[in-house]
C-alpha cells in the first residue's frame, strides 16, 4: 500500500507541476487544456486522499474488528475510490470533448 501512495504522490506532484507550467492561452484548445489538466489533478489529489482513508480506516477496523473487519473495511473503500476515480475521468473526458 505504501508503494501505491508514494506512487500517487509522484503522480500528484507531476500534476501539479504541468499545471503550474500549462500556459494560459487564451485560444479554446488553451482553455480546453487548461481545463483538462485541472480536472486530471483534481481526480489525482482525490485518488491520493482516498487512498490515506482508506489505509486509515483498515487500520482503525483491524484494531477494533480483527483481519476480516479490516478486509471488509478495505475492500468498501476501494470501491468508493473506484467510483471517484470513475467519475473524474468523465469530468476529464467532459473538459477534453468541450
Amino acid at each position: 500500500m505504501l508503494h501505491r501512495i508514494t506512487h500517487l504522490a509522484m503522480a500528484g506532484a507531476l500534476v501539479a507541476a504541468v499545471l503550474a507550467a500549462a500556459p494560459a492561452a487564451a485560444s479554446d484548445e488553451g482553455r480546453k487544456a487548461g481545463g483538462v489538466v485541472e480536472e486530471s489533478a483534481r481526480t489525482t489529489g482525490h485518488a491520493i486522499r482516498d487512498g490515506f482513508f482508506t489505509f486509515g480506516r483498515s487500520v482503525r477496523s483491524f484494531f477494533t474488528g480483527g483481519p476480516e473487519a479490516a478486509k471488509e473495511t478495505w475492500h468498501e473503500n476501494a470501491e468508493r475510490t473506484k467510483e471517484d476515480a470513475r467519475s473524474g475521468a468523465a469530468r476529464v473526458r467532459g473538459e477534453a470533448n468541450r
